[in-house]
């Protein structure tokens, strides 16, 4: 049984070791969708180092929807925020692909942003003595549902190991407004949710997770090949050892 409120403690208790072990000086840099798990994760740092400890960081790429969302957010945690448009520089480096000869597929077109918000976190974190905190959670990870170096790079991660179940429950005890729990979430770079991308729930991913049980057979298929081809994302790069 999943005790939410025990693992809620257990992580800040965590992030307040780390920043000790690791700069107990320094800032949490959280990249802020507005979305549950960005909105979970910067709560969890308010709460283990204090608001004026923690960054956050909106990096829209043109027009973004909803970011309101993250406004909302910022001004609901009292923390200090950056908000630095990535348009420009995705552009820019597309285009200097194309220049070279090389078509972009949809898979160049999708991770370019990602990574470029990473590389922003990190100028974010270098400037003001930060740093940079994961979001991703375990059911994102546990089918590949992540861009290397990009979203799956970090300093520390505090929901990694929770499923999207689990990091929930642990949102409604950090007095989050529901609205930033259960935003419906989305990556911002398709125009699609995270479940439409993916061809399944999360609930049934997270009881696959948990308990191995998944009753449409395809489904299950579909989740053990996504895991198997993605582990690569969470395993350090292989080295020869001479």
């Amino acid at each position: 049984m999943f005790d939410a409120a025990k693992t809620k403690d257990e992580i800040i208790s965590w992030i307040q070791d780390y920043f000790k072990k690791n700069g107990k000086d320094c800032n949490a840099i959280v990249g802020i969708s507005g979305g549950k798990d960005s909105s979970i994760v910067a709560a969890l740092c308010v709460e283990a180092i204090g608001s004026n400890r923690v960054y956050g960081v909106l990096m829209p790429n043109g027009e973004q929807h909803d970011i309101s969302f993250a406004h909302e957010l910022i001004k609901h945690l009292g923390i200090k925020h950056f908000e630095i448009n990535i348009k420009n520089s995705v552009e820019t480096l597309l285009a200097g692909i194309e220049k070279s000869g090389i078509s972009a597929n949809k898979q160049v077109i999708v991770n370019i942003p990602a990574r470029i918000r990473m590389t922003t976190l990190y100028a974010v974190s270098a400037a003001v003595n930060g740093r940079v905190a994961n979001t991703c959670n375990l059911s994102e990870d546990y089918v590949g549902y992540s861009t290397k170096y990009g979203d799956s790079a970090s300093d520390f991660s505090p929901l990694s190991r929770l499923t999207v179940t689990e990091v929930k429950q642990i949102g409604r005890l950090l007095d989050l407004p529901a609205k930033f729990i259960d935003k419906i979430p989305e990556d911002g770079l398709t125009g699609k949710s995270d479940e439409e991308n993916l061809g399944f729930s999360y609930d049934v991913l997270d009881k696959y997770i948990r308990e191995g049980i998944c009753e449409n057979a395809a489904l299950k298929e579909k989740i053990d090949i996504m895991h198997r081809n993605n582990k690569h994302k969470l395993e350090l790069m292989p080295c020869y050892i001479l």
